[in-house]
């Protein structure tokens, strides 16, 4: 009877040992994906995979954005139009920087001119001077659309259109890093146009 109980016990450890390697292995395995995932920044994404495209009807890519939609013309938002957005993305995001600023105006050479999310993800585009969802500040620290205005030559404007799966839920008035870091990990595909604008130096 001592043997058999033996045997028995020996057996009992062996399956409890096997249920407890497996169940560290997906914890282990659940934890890898979540690290995929949050280095899924917008830098770093697959962009290959994706279809979905963001253009504008007042300019094509690489071209120069028109005056009226910089600081030497009406200074208002232009079209932008999106589409094959993943029918299961939960919201947008736009967001149009200039990535070309001297750094002795601004340390990282960055202006952001634009922030908007949880915009609509059945949503086609936004119409000129118009805005969707919720406005986040823009480098000068107020809400909404500014236009190119560069201080020594010409610069380039990235019009960046990001699919997620959630919706932020975040309240107006968010900066884009603020952004950035709320929807690291969510990032379904992502689509860019740029423009191009340069002041008269007459």
């Amino acid at each position: 009877m001592s043997r058999l109980w033996k045997i028995v016990s020996t057996r009992i450890l062996f399956v409890a040992l096997t249920l407890i390697l497996i169940i560290l292995s997906n914890i282990l395995r659940g934890e890898q994906d979540k690290q995929k995932l949050s280095a899924q920044t917008p830098e770093t994404i697959n962009h290959s995979s994706t279809t979905m495209k963001i253009t504008s009807s007042a300019f094509v890519e690489n071209s120069t954005i028109p005056k009226m939609y910089t600081c030497d013309g009406v200074n208002i938002s232009p079209p932008v139009e999106f589409s094959d957005v993943p029918e299961f993305a939960k919201s947008l995001v736009l967001i149009m920087d200039d990535p070309d600023v001297p750094t002795n105006i601004r340390s990282d050479g960055m202006f952001d001119h634009w922030v908007m999310y949880d915009i609509a993800s059945t949503l086609k585009g936004v119409a000129e001077g118009k805005f969707e969802g919720t406005q986040g500040v823009n480098g000068t620290g107020k809400t909404g659309y500014t236009g190119p205005c560069p201080p020594d030559r010409e610069h380039r404007y990235f019009f960046r259109l990001y699919a997620i799966d959630i919706k932020l839920g975040l309240s107006k008035g968010k900066t884009k890093s603020e952004i950035l870091e709320a929807m690291n990990g969510h990032i379904i595909t992502t689509a860019l146009l740029m423009g191009r604008y340069n002041r008269s130096r007459e």
